[in-house]
């Protein structure tokens, strides 16, 4: 007999979330009778993010909306079609797609939230978790098209580590920028400098913050690239450059607090300093993913970007992965084969 094992939302996490918030369900499966345009997958590696954090709260916290206790969690996979009634997806398809923590997932790719793409058969499924993901596409678009840095300016890198905030860094270093990059510990900010090719690293848990962006950027911040928000956020809005650019991705300091965490106070300063915030999801770029792709991969075979991989065995370890993220305990893309 097959089985589906699944990771369902037990509770609703009250503050940081714990593995208790997290229930496994090992249910029999029988392949369904698959509507016009679906594909049924086996996942076979899961990309953990702290964006699914926002997925677990009551009401409308994401644009994608709040998962139901009970319900399976949902998150990008590498897996592999193994039926289908969807003639761009045949079966044998190996794709990156938005999908459930679950072995076996009925997807419709053509109403997806992030359309799937389709493997190479020259790319692993690492592979595509990494340089291939969302993810990278986050870091390439929101630099390049929210942030537009301009060859020596200062850019500045919240949850630099991480596995937007490491690409983020290499990029802007690609493009001739000046990178400092924010992260938590003496040893992922050594790497920042000695193998991400940022001009220097703050620890926020030992630096003074502010005062470390006042002593390295001393004509303000061009570009700040955030990941954190919060304290952070606060910190790099104060010590703008005129005309700079603040790029808002994620918000990882708010995803456990109860009604976030506060913003910028004195937005004056925004004011004064003619500086533009925005926001932006990667949906926003879908058409111009494939682009993208291909200066990541040249870059990547010219030996100028490396995606860092923190990868895990054992699909039991889902929750335990993910609630790492909210520790700094993971370096780099978090991802856990099933």
């Amino acid at each position: 007999m097959t089985f589906n094992r699944k990771w369902t939302l037990a509770k609703r996490p009250d503050g940081r979330v714990a593995t208790s918030d997290f229930a496994m369900l090992t249910e029999p499966f029988t392949p369904p009778a698959l509507d016009e345009g679906e594909v049924l997958v086996r996942n076979h590696i899961f990309a953990v993010a702290p964006t699914i954090r926002n997925w677990l709260n009551a009401g409308p916290a994401s644009y994608r909306g709040s998962i139901p206790i009970g319900g399976t969690i949902a998150g990008m996979t590498a897996c592999e079609v193994v039926q289908s009634n969807h003639p761009d997806h045949p079966v044998g398809t190996r794709m990156v797609a938005m999908a459930r923590w679950e072995d076996w997932s009925v997807l419709r790719p053509d109403t997806a939230p992030v359309p799937p793409f389709p493997i190479p058969a020259d790319v692993t499924l690492i592979e595509a978790l990494g340089l291939y993901s969302p993810n990278s596409l986050t870091a390439y678009f929101g630099l390049l098209d929210i942030g537009r840095p301009l060859a020596g300016e200062t850019v500045v890198v919240s949850g630099a580590a991480g596995s937007v905030g490491s690409l983020v860094c290499q990029i802007a270093g690609i493009v001739g920028c000046r990178v400092i990059g924010i992260a938590g510990g003496p040893d992922k900010c050594r790497k920042l400098v000695q193998e991400l090719g940022a001009t220097a690293a703050i620890d926020y848990r030992n630096d003074d913050v502010p005062a470390r962006l006042a002593e390295l950027c001393p004509g303000g911040i061009d570009v700040f690239f955030d990941n954190v928000g919060g304290e952070q956020l606060e910190a790099a809005a104060n010590a703008m450059a005129d005309f700079g650019r603040i790029v808002l991705c994620g918000q990882i300091s708010s995803y456990d607090r109860a009604g976030g965490a506060p913003g910028p106070r004195d937005m004056m300063k925004l004011v004064y300093g003619r500086i533009r915030m925005e926001g932006f999801v990667v949906g926003d770029f879908v058409g111009r993913a494939a682009v993208a792709r291909a200066k990541l991969r040249d870059w990547a075979d010219e030996g100028r970007l490396t995606v860092r991989v923190d990868q895990r065995a054992g699909f039991e370890r889902l929750p335990e992965a993910f609630v790492a993220l909210f520790d700094g305990g993971n370096d780099g893309t978090l991802l856990v084969t099933a």
